[in-house]
């Protein structure tokens, strides 16, 4: 057997929503960050309906003054193997 981590894109998401607002950012505000044009990238991530790059990752944890592992949830689950 083999643990197999996975991105747990809601549940990522939910803390990109909770950690935006405890750093009192709104959606406007991190459009304004990142320089997109609209907030819909922000909204899928916060919906986790889609990740940020990882280069906007990086940004993303230095602007709510985390690592990048407070962001993301990791999830594992067992993977059987079979023999030969």
């Amino acid at each position: 057997m083999m643990a197999i981590p996975s991105i747990d894109m809601e549940a990522t998401g939910r803390n990109i929503t909770r950690l935006r607002q405890q750093a009192g950012l709104t959606v406007r505000d991190l459009q304004e960050i990142f320089g997109f044009t609209t907030p819909q990238a922000i909204y899928k991530w916060q919906h986790g309906t889609a990740m940020p790059a990882i280069d906007n990752l990086v940004v993303l944890a230095a602007v709510l003054h985390v690592s990048i592992d407070e962001i993301v949830i990791v999830e594992t689950r067992e993977l059987v193997l079979a023999s030969a």
